[in-house]
């Protein structure tokens, strides 16, 4: 090396001709690697006098107290949705019991997935709490291969290898559905969140398990995706709207989206819950605050936060076994149903 550059993972990977997570797997022991790739890392790293920094040095063992709450979302989406908010307060909460350092980090592009994956190939945190997971998000698997523990928000499938923690977002789904049903409703429509996310299957999941309890088809004219966000919740209402005037209650998987509905709702001069009863999901602090008030599906956000930092910290500190937790929600009926 020339100068008084301190060489990194990646001056590494580039000299032994490997990925960054193969020099990763080689500093840390691990066996997912071809003994060629291993002699080469090892000698790029004999050759560049590469070590690890100090907290990286006993590997497993020794720990950095710090881990990172990693949110593959903007800063506009982070500032917008009460979700995150919540569940900021519970993970902070949590670890400040155990004097766990948090680091926030938003992966937007590949240059902050670069930078994740350098915190942990250098093992700058001991582990990772992952938020709004994807289907296809390579994240989850990448640090499944690091061997870094990781507790998702949520899961990706039925099928999910790691920890994670749940709400029961089937049965609120439902148990939503059931009021408006209940209450003499007969053609409910649902704006569901992104149906390459667990959650928003889940839920629509939930919507037509309620149908079917009442007898009710469950008609897929009255189906329409929505991304979480308040102006995804319009449109979502409107094109149903368009399909279906003569709909008489709408779901929507998340609050926000509830807000865009009920916004759009006016628009077309329909009156809630007269004309359209509308239910949200989350119990945000917005749910209180629509006008009329908003009928939802408490999810206790906060004491996800804290218990996925909880069972992160079990796994860190003390090598409990993976751990997969869901927890339950509540129908809170207010003026909007």
């Amino acid at each position: 090396m020339t100068g008084n550059r301190r060489p990194t993972i990646k001056t590494v990977a580039a000299r032994a001709g490997v990925g960054r997570t193969t020099v990763s797997r080689v500093v840390n022991g691990s066996e997912l690697v071809s003994a060629d790739a291993r002699e080469r890392v090892l000698a790029a790293i004999k050759e560049l006098n590469y070590v690890p920094n100090s907290v990286a040095r006993g590997l497993v063992t020794n720990r950095t107290n710090a881990v990172a709450l990693v949110i593959p979302e903007s800063e506009s989406r982070l500032g917008s949705e009460p979700f995150f908010a919540a569940l900021i307060r519970g993970v902070s909460g949590a670890l400040a019991e155990s004097r766990t350092q948090l680091q926030l980090m938003l992966v937007r592009d590949q240059a902050e997935r670069d930078q994740l994956t350098e915190s942990v190939a250098t093992r700058r945190v001991d582990g990772v709490l992952l938020v709004s997971v994807h289907s296809e998000d390579r994240l989850p698997g990448m640090l499944e291969e690091m061997g870094l523990p990781t507790v998702l928000a949520g899961r990706r499938d039925a099928g999910e290898r790691l920890s994670y923690v749940n709400s029961d977002n089937a049965g609120g789904a439902a148990a939503a559905v059931r009021h408006l049903l209940g209450s003499g409703r007969r053609r409910v429509a649902t704006i569901t969140g992104p149906l390459d996310m667990d959650v928003g299957r889940s839920r629509l999941a939930g919507w037509r398990t309620a149908h079917t309890e009442a007898g009710v088809p469950a008609a897929e004219l009255l189906v329409e995706a929505g991304d979480f966000t308040e102006e995804g919740g319009a449109n979502a209402m409107r094109l149903l709207l368009e399909r279906a005037p003569d709909l008489d209650a709408v779901f929507a998987a998340s609050d926000l989206m509830a807000v865009g509905a009920l916004a759009e709702l006016r628009r077309w001069k329909r009156q809630v819950p007269g004309d359209v009863a509308v239910v949200g999901f989350e119990d945000s602090v917005l749910a209180r605050h629509t006008n009329p008030p908003l009928t939802t599906v408490r999810q206790p956000v906060e004491e996800l936060g804290r218990t996925m930092a909880r069972i992160l910290t079990d796994i860190t500190q003390h090598g409990s076994p993976r751990q997969q937790t869901t927890l339950p929600t509540e129908l809170v009926v207010r003026e909007s149903s």
